[in-house]
């Protein structure tokens, strides 16, 4: 294939096309069209934006010949599942799986849709979402509301056998209704999910660490209630790889001993980590629920991949997780030990254009540190 880092004029009209995107999103779009309305509202409006788009091949063909910036050195395989680059979208955003082809023209790397629920979920009352630009971070509080995964994963099936080059993950929840009962109902609940998706995605990721449920994360309240997951999903045959995204505030003594358990059962990496709980020294009003993303969790993502990686080495992969806005913040989490990058607030504080800064930028960095590939960089500073 051809990269766009190999070609003179397809890197210049890449980069020109890129720098336009930045500025009319940052003066245009984003004062206008995103922050004039309320976060509920703006998410509406991108979730329609993508499915109309999706519908207009001229469009996506511009988005991909100008923004999908391409190089080698990005390329990885990790999992087993190859990569054209390490950076994609984490779970949280596209949850019924309407923007995967918008995604893969714009030239993200893999998406990650859901989390998806084994009954179709309501979520919890609006509003789900609370801008906090100050610290680059949103206010989450969706409760996974979603179609149910028989309809997403259907979804997700048929958006990763059409994509061009963009690897499709889905991500499966504990359904958080009025349904919810015992711990062997959310075991069943996550093994419905996990037999509609096995074999029909590139990935699949559990999510055992959503802090805005009704049953709230009783997987990770003991090691024993973890295995009692785990030993009930190894009965079900799945070819591809498995992730666990992991809660973000637990105290390391007791997250290790949930890692010691994932690492004797069929998982084949983590996903470090979900929303940032603490609000210490944070200015949020005590009435608006939920966890936070982006910025508050930058630091804290990135200490939490080093110490995953320093103790475990090689036995997971893993996904970084948590306010990546600038190539340095995503290649500092590859240094310390994240095979792949995900991310959401930056699209909106940033723009869509994002993906491509952060992989130009992220190829910049590794070329100067003379790494011939991205997995080269996996874990250098520790």
């Amino acid at each position: 294939m051809s990269y766009v880092s190999e070609s003179f004029w397809h890197d210049a009209v890449n980069k020109a096309t890129t720098d336009l995107f930045t500025f009319g999103y940052k003066n245009i779009i984003k004062p206008n069209f995103v922050f004039n309305v309320p976060p509920d509202e703006a998410h509406d409006r991108m979730i329609t934006f993508c499915k109309v788009a999706k519908r207009v091949p001229p469009l996506m063909w511009a988005c991909r010949e100008m923004l999908n910036y391409t190089d080698p050195v990005l390329e990885t395989e990790v999992m087993g599942v190859e990569f054209a680059n390490p950076l994609g979208l984490s779970a949280g955003l596209d949850k019924n799986c309407e923007m995967p082809v918008l995604l893969d023209n714009a030239g993200f790397g893999f998406e990650t849709v859901g989390s998806t629920t084994s009954r179709p979920c309501a979520g919890n009352p609006k509003p789900w979402f609370h801008r906090l630009p100050e610290y680059d971070s949103m206010m989450v509080h969706v409760g996974l509301a979603n179609i149910g995964s028989d309809k997403v994963i259907d979804r997700a099936e048929q958006a990763w056998t059409n994509a061009r080059d963009m690897q499709v993950s889905v991500s499966i929840a504990r359904t958080n209704d009025d349904k919810v009962g015992d711990l062997d109902e959310g075991i069943e609940d996550y093994c419905m999910s996990m037999r509609r998706a096995a074999g029909r995605t590139a990935m699949v990721e559990v999510n055992v660490s959503c802090p805005n449920t009704t049953a709230g994360e009783p997987f990770t309240q003991t090691p024993e209630n973890l295995d009692r997951l785990f030993a009930a999903l190894d009965g079900i045959d799945r070819p591809q790889p498995t992730l666990v995204k992991l809660p973000l505030n637990k105290p390391w003594g007791e997250l290790h001993e949930l890692l010691d358990v994932l690492a004797e059962h069929n998982v084949q990496g983590v996903s470090l980590a979900n929303l940032q709980k603490d609000r210490t020294g944070l200015d949020i009003p005590r009435e608006w629920e939920g966890g936070l993303s982006g910025g508050p969790c930058t630091r804290a993502s990135e200490a939490l991949i080093a110490q995953v990686r320093r103790t475990y080495g090689d036995r997971f992969a893993i996904a970084g997780i948590g306010g990546v806005f600038t190539p340095e913040q995503a290649y500092a989490k590859i240094r310390a030990g994240a095979d792949l990058v995900m991310f959401i607030s930056s699209l909106m504080y940033r723009g869509p254009q994002q993906i491509t800064v952060l992989k130009r930028g992220l190829a910049q960095l590794l070329k100067r540190d003379g790494f011939e590939h991205v997995a080269d960089a996996v874990g250098v500073d520790l």
